[in-house]
C-alpha cells in the first residue's frame, strides 16, 4: 500500500485538564533558553502567495533550521533536560546557563556522561548542549544514519558510532549502556520507570509555541499540522496549543510515515493500548522513523488531536519541493525531509483533487488558517539534493 490513509478521532478532551506543556511550563523554558549564548528566535514565515493559490486564508511555517545553528528544533528538549538535570544534582536555585557554567562548578560536570540514541537532531542537540557544559557524551545511532549526521555530532566531542539496529532497538542498547557505566539516559521516549527526562524533553520544546504565539500576534491558526516519531513533539505542541487557545481549539492534525506509524496505529485501535511497529522502519523521514510511541506524548495527543494520518514517502518530499521553490513574493525555506512532513501533507491535501473527501474532514476551505512547523533543514545534504534538484521519491 502506497497510499494516504488518515483516520477522524474524537480527542478525549477533559475541560478541567491541567497542561502539563501548557504556556506557563512553555514559558519557563523560554526563559532558559533565552539564558544561553546566542539565543534567537526562528523565523515564522507566511506564505501568502501559496495560501492564494491554495485557496486558504493563510499558511504559516515555522522555520527551525536556524535554531542554534544546528538546523533542527531538536536542541531545545534536550538542553532544556540537561540543565534541569544539573540544576537539581548541584542544588542551584534555576537553570540558567550562566548558573551552569560556574567555574566551581566545571570539575563536577565534567565527570559527568549524557547518553542517547538518535537518528541525527537530537543526538546533535544533545552533544552540542554537553559541549557546551563541558560535560561527557555518547551517542548512538540505527543503522541507515546519514553519515554527515554522525560526523555533525562526532564534530562537537562526543563518542558517536551507527549501530546495527532499527532506532527503538538503539534506544534499549543506550539504556542498558546507562545503566551498565552509570551515564544519564536523555531520551525523549518515555516506558514505565522512565518519564521524568521525557517529561523535560518536551517542555523544553515548547519554547517554539511561545515563539509562535507571540510572531501570530492576536492571529488565530485554524488547523495544525504536526509530524510525529515517538508523539514527544507532537504530544508537547498540541498540549501547548490546546492551552492557549482552549476557547477556540484547532483541529490538530498527526502525520507519520508509512512504515513507521506507531501513532497511527495506536489511534487506529482504540484500545487504550499503545501499539508499535517493528521491523526497518524504512523512509526518508529519518527523524520520524520510531516504532514505539512515547506514553506521555501519546496521552497528550489523544486529549487534543482530531486526525492521524499515515503517508508514503512522496509526500514529504513534495513538501520539500514547494518550499524549496516558491511562488513569487514568498520566502525560500530549506526543510528536510521530516521537517516537511506536516507541510507536505497540508499541501497534497489542498493540491489533489482525488483527496477531496479527506480535505472536506479536514474542515479546509477559504477561511482556513494553517500552521505548519519545519522541524529541520537539510541535515543529509546530499538526500536534499537527490529530492529537490533530481525529483526523488516523486509520486
Amino acid at each position: 500500500m502506497n497510499r494516504i490513509q488518515m483516520i477522524h478521532r474524537k480527542p478525549a478532551r477533559q475541560p478541567d485538564a491541567t497542561h502539563p506543556f501548557g504556556v506557563r511550563a512553555a514559558q519557563e523554558a523560554l526563559a532558559f533558553h533565552r539564558s544561553m549564548p546566542g539565543y534567537c528566535e526562528t523565523p515564522l514565515f507566511s506564505l501568502r502567495a501559496l495560501a492564494r493559490a491554495l485557496g486558504v486564508a493563510s499558511i504559516h511555517v515555522k522555520d527551525e533550521s536556524q535554531r542554534f545553528d544546528l538546523n533542527a528544533f531538536k536542541v531545545l528538549g534536550g538542553s532544556f533536560c540537561i540543565s534541569r538535570i544539573l540544576a537539581e544534582r548541584f542544588d542551584l536555585p534555576k537553570a540558567d546557563f550562566a548558573a551552569l557554567t560556574q567555574p566551581e562548578l566545571r570539575a563536577a560536570i565534567r565527570g559527568i556522561t549524557f547518553v542517547t540514541a538518535t537518528d541525527g537532531n537530537h543526538g546533535r542537540g544533545v552533544a552540542w548542549t554537553a559541549n557546551r557544559l563541558g560535560c561527557s557524551c555518547v551517542v548512538y545511532m540505527p543503522r541507515g544514519s546519514a553519515c554527515e549526521r554522525l560526523e555533525n555530532i562526532c564534530a562537537l566531542g562526543a563518542d558517536a558510532a551507527i549501530t546495527d539496529m532499527n532506532y527503538d532497538d538503539t534506544v534499549r542498547f543506550a539504556r542498558a549502556q546507562a545503566q551498565k557505566n552509570g551515564w544519564v539516559l536523555v531520551q525523549d521516549t518515555a516506558w514505565d520507570g522512565y518519564t521524568e527526562i521525557p517529561a523535560r524533553i518536551m517542555q523544553g520544546y515548547t519554547t517554539m509555541g511561545c515563539e509562535i504565539a507571540a510572531q501570530l500576534g492576536g492571529l488565530r491558526p485554524t488547523h495544525i499540522f504536526l509530524q510525529a516519531g515517538v508523539g514527544a513533539m507532537a504530544g508537547a505542541m498540541a498540549d501547548f496549543f490546546m492551552d492557549l487557545y482552549r476557547g477556540a481549539p484547532p483541529v490538530i492534525t498527526v502525520v507519520e510515515p508509512l512504515n513507521a506509524d506507531c501513532i497511527f496505529r495506536t489511534a487506529a485501535a482504540g484500545d487504550g493500548r499503545l501499539h508499535s511497529v517493528g521491523g526497518d522502519l524504512r523512509t526518508i523521514m529519518a527523524g520520524l522513523a520510531c516504532g514505539e510511541p512515547c506514553s506521555i506524548g501519546w496521552e497528550m495527543l489523544a486529549r487534543s488531536a482530531q486526525n492521524y494520518v499515515s503517508m508514503p514517502d512522496y509526500v514529504a518530499a513534495n513538501g520539500m519541493r514547494i518550499l524549496a521553490c516558491p511562488l513569487d513574493g514568498d520566502p525560500r525555506i530549506v526543510s528536510g525531509e521530516s521537517g516537511a512532513s506536516g507541510f507536505g501533507f497540508a499541501a497534497e491535501v489542498l493540491r489533489n483533487p482525488e483527496l477531496s473527501q479527506m480535505k472536506a474532514k479536514l474542515g479546509l476551505n477559504a477561511q482556513s488558517r494553517l500552521l505548519c512547523i519545519s522541524t529541520e533543514g537539510a541535515t543529509d545534504r546530499a538526500n536534499y539534493r537527490s529530492v529537490v534538484w533530481d525529483g526523488a521519491y516523486a509520486k
